[in-house]
């Protein structure tokens, strides 16, 4: 099956668990139902072929639903009170996801066939990288001196997501031993 497939069965996907993440009434498992759709965003990284940025989705989905887990497993704020204006909310949202999924198929059909690079950066980096840069790892050298931004954007957004769930944590093994 062509990639451009996978694609679109897991952007269907994602928008099924968004639907689902907004009208089911229990937190925890609107919580469950959002770490589903972070999880499918990283497994779409892969198809197209950024495993580093699948990586990172991955393991910010990971501390992001154990934050949200543990602030939320309390009993007493599970369930919702249904609203008045929910079938407008619902309406307007499956409009909404369904123009995303329109929209994106034909982004996804203005891709280049899988397996051919996206763009002419990454045949200048593979003819010219050691050259350039004159380290020995090709790989490392796009990472350290190309890319060096963006790998840091990286580090920051896990070394942050580390720290918040470290902070939950903690702040709940400390209400625990108080009580």
């Amino acid at each position: 099956m062509p990639i451009d497939t996978w694609l679109i069965c897991l952007l269907v996907f994602m928008i099924v668990a968004s639907i689902v993440a907004l009208e089911i009434k229990d937190v925890l498992s609107s919580i469950v139902a959002v770490g589903v759709v972070g999880l499918a965003v990283s497994v779409s990284f892969i198809f197209l072929q950024a495993p580093d940025l699948a990586i990172v989705q991955f393991l910010f989905e990971i501390f992001a639903l154990i934050l949200l887990v543990r602030a939320f497993i309390r009993k007493d704020v599970h369930v919702l009170e249904p609203s008045k204006s929910g079938r407008w909310i619902l309406g307007f949202t499956v409009l909404g996801l369904a123009a995303i999924l329109v929209l994106s198929i034909r982004v996804f059909r203005l891709l280049p066939p899988f397996g051919q690079p996206l763009m002419s950066v990454s045949r200048h980096y593979l003819e010219s990288g050691a050259a350039e840069v004159g380290a020995a790892n090709l790989v490392a050298a796009v990472i350290l001196d190309y890319r060096a931004y963006d790998t840091l954007g990286e580090v920051t957004v896990l070394f942050t997501a580390i720290l918040g769930a470290l902070t939950v944590l903690r702040v709940r093994a400390r209400n625990r031993k108080e009580a």
